[in-house]
């Protein structure tokens, strides 16, 4: 495996954990229930409803790959897009929540293209969301991008 995909797997494993553990924390702390179909529900994204909530195991682990193949692709997309956007070079701090905004926004668009029912859109949930994933997925790609790409300092 080269070095740039040892820094992609690496850091797509480190926030695909820290989200899925963000969410089910999440959800036990609003339902005061451990979210057990969390993972059927991820493959309904894919299969439906009908086809995916009360199956078994095989449709958890679907709902787990799909899980860190998302948290892979935005991860490999910003490696990727850094080389080619300078500015992105500017605060790893900043352009981390940033792409962690961005990220949710694109996951909301393509939610709306599945089987799933759309959730209405709250400002004040979604700035909640924005900080979490900024600090549990965008800093940590940001950071281990400017790692790889040998940024030395963020300028102020």
């Amino acid at each position: 495996m080269t070095k740039f995909l040892k820094a992609v797997h690496l850091t797509a494993l480190f926030v695909g954990t820290t989200d899925i553990v963000s969410a089910f924390i999440t959800v036990y702390i609003k339902s005061g229930k451990f979210p057990e179909k969390m993972f059927n529900y991820i493959a309904a994204g894919l299969l439906g409803i009908p086809a995916a909530i009360n199956r078994g195991t095989t449709i958890q682990l679907l709902g787990l790959l799909i899980h860190y193949f998302i948290a892979f692709s935005f991860t490999l997309l910003f490696f990727l897009v850094f080389r080619k956007i300078k500015f992105l070079a500017f605060n790893k701090y900043l352009v981390g929540m940033l792409y962690a905004v961005f990220v949710n926004l694109a996951m909301d668009f393509i939610l709306k293209l599945t089987p799933l029912p759309s959730r209405k859109f709250k400002l004040a949930e979604s700035f909640i969301d924005w900080i979490i994933l900024g600090v549990i997925f965008g800093i940590p790609i940001v950071y281990n991008t400017y790692k790889y790409y040998g940024v030395q300092k963020t300028p102020v």
